[in-house]
């Protein structure tokens, strides 16, 4: 299977580079994290609006360029190599496709522009105190043509900073729904959460909150959830990336009786089994996109990036902090956000065991 980017795709991805490196520096992140509120870097939020790279993931008749999730997977993969403080997967990973794909025109039309000038920051509430993301126990209620929703979603991420969430929520009658809330709607209550990396995720609870039907259906819901997860390991593709780096460099430059430890042996074996685990993620995360960006059935496919995700990026994260030593752990130094992100990242996505519990469940019904 080729890999290679297009020539979009290739331009966009190089834009992000350069606009989100150049801003998202350990000495700006240092300088967010001291700060009072949330870890939100709202200038490099605009820098994304002005230089078209929100606009350019939206669809061709509301003002964007149409790009597919490849080009945006290669974005999000510099989000996580800086650790940029910018709710990019949220917005155009979480929200943006959905509503491009299910909602009315005249939501999308009123949405999708706020979206691109970066006065629209988006996010979805997957997680609930109990049960699976696709099984919300999130009640969706009618009050005349209009619907309602009463349930708590927690570890929302960007909640506190999002003006707008995708809520899946279960409909009277056996069906699920995935409707658009707003924060200032009646009835909705957001209540920031302590991080550990800082990062601006919130318990979100409504009751009887004014919402907008975007889609119904267990089908609709899948096709969201499948493009939120595959757009997060994408995120997860770059810090694993960035991290090896760091070590790489590190054990380079560290020298023990007078030489690089890198050239030990078993610093080499660990540095090499985590070259392998990072590729691993990159390839499974890129096939996942590809397979979503051109309609193919792609579940089993993001269950196997979830589970790389999961479980080999923990052994990334660990073994480029054993390698640092005392340094790994220096707030200072750059590399513990990409652990704390690390850590995140397969908390939201449910851990490894689930992953291959869901990719058990996926086999056992192909073979049927």
């Amino acid at each position: 299977m080729d890999f290679a980017l297009n020539e979009e795709q290739q331009a966009i991805s190089e834009l992000a580079g350069q606009v989100i490196g150049d801003a998202s520096t350990n000495e700006r992140l240092r300088e967010l994290e001291k700060a009072d509120g949330p870890r939100f870097d709202a200038a490099l939020w605009a820098s994304l609006a002005e230089t078209g790279i929100l606009g350019a993931f939206l669809p061709e008749e509301h003002g964007g360029a149409g790009l597919d999730l490849i080009a945006l997977g290669g974005a999000l993969e510099h989000v996580g190599r800086t650790a940029a403080a910018v709710p990019l997967w949220e917005t155009c990973g979480l929200g943006v496709p959905a509503i491009a794909e299910f909602a009315p025109a005249s939501l999308a039309a009123e949405i999708l522009p706020k979206v691109a000038d970066g006065s629209m920051i988006l996010t979805a509430g997957w997680h609930e105190d109990l049960g699976e993301p696709l099984l919300p126990t999130t009640i969706a209620s009618r009050n005349g043509d209009c619907w309602e929703l009463t349930g708590t979603k927690i570890c929302v991420p960007a909640g506190a900073i999002a003006d707008a969430f995708l809520m899946p929520a279960a409909i009277e009658g056996g069906s699920v729904g995935l409707f658009l809330v707003r924060k200032t709607g009646e009835g909705v209550g957001i209540e920031p959460l302590d991080t550990t990396l800082g990062d601006p995720q919130a318990a979100v609870l409504m009751a009887l909150a004014p919402a907008e039907l975007v889609a119904e259906g267990y089908e609709s819901l899948q096709w969201t959830y499948d493009r939120a997860v595959a757009t997060q390991c994408a995120v997860a593709s770059g810090v694993f990336a960035e991290a090896l780096r760091l070590t790489a460099e590190y054990t380079k430059e560290r020298k023990q009786f007078d030489v690089p430890i890198a050239s030990f042996q078993a610093v080499a074996h660990r540095a090499a089994d985590a070259f392998v685990d990072t590729e691993a993620i990159r390839l499974t995360s890129k096939q996942a996109l590809w397979r979503l960006s051109v309609d193919m059935p792609a579940s089993a496919e993001v269950a196997v990036a979830k589970y790389w995700v999961s479980f080999g990026g923990q052994r990334v994260v660990h073994t480029a902090q054993h390698l640092h030593g005392g340094v790994g752990v220096d707030r200072d130094y750059p590399l513990h956000r990409y652990f704390l992100m690390a850590k995140e990242i397969e908390l939201q996505l449910g851990g490894s065991t689930r992953q291959l519990l869901a990719l058990g469940k996926i086999i056992a019904n192909e073979a049927v």
